[in-house]
């Protein structure tokens, strides 16, 4: 169970228009049962302990700036999966993702036959609002390629 770092399929001008960062990760599974929302829910819902320490430590050092912490902000209609909003979803494709004011930010999880098994891609789109945005995505960077590569495994595994 090897994850990939993949070109990304989604339109970021139709996602999150004017995205500065765009990048995704594909694992290839077994079988067919798995829709988007339930490999959304096998990523997110149940972050291995280390990723909950790095949140727990985000949250910290951002809430004293104003800034969402673990799934503040506006309701959404898909309801939540881990932390996340769900903004739109089909069998397909889960988008999930909120806007905040250093930064907007989308996870995209597809899911797509692939033989006889199937290819679970996770694409992250991010939207810098100012300086603060810009620093703050540059801070993350390092951990956000190790947390996806992690939560995309929880979907082989």
């Amino acid at each position: 169970m090897s994850v990939q770092e993949v070109t990304p399929s989604v339109d970021p001008e139709q996602m999150l228009p004017g995205a500065q960062f765009v990048d995704a990760y594909s694992v290839a599974v077994d079988g067919s049962a798995l829709d988007a929302r339930t490999a959304a829910i096998k990523m997110f819902a149940r972050p291995p302990r280390w990723i909950e320490a790095l949140l727990n430590l985000r949250n910290l050092v951002v809430a004293p700036l104003g800034l969402k912490t673990s799934g503040a902000g506006e309701p959404a209609t898909g309801g939540l999966i881990g932390l996340f909003p769900v903004l739109s979803e089909s069998p397909e494709r889960l988008v999930a993702g909120f806007n905040d004011s250093h930064l907007d930010f989308r996870v995209v999880v597809d899911v797509a036959s692939a033989g006889s098994g199937q290819q679970v891609t996770t694409t992250t789109l991010v939207l810098t609002h100012n300086w603060f945005g810009r620093t703050y995505l540059a801070v993350i960077m390092p951990f956000h390629r190790l947390v996806a590569r992690s939560l995309l495994r929880q979907v082989a595994g």
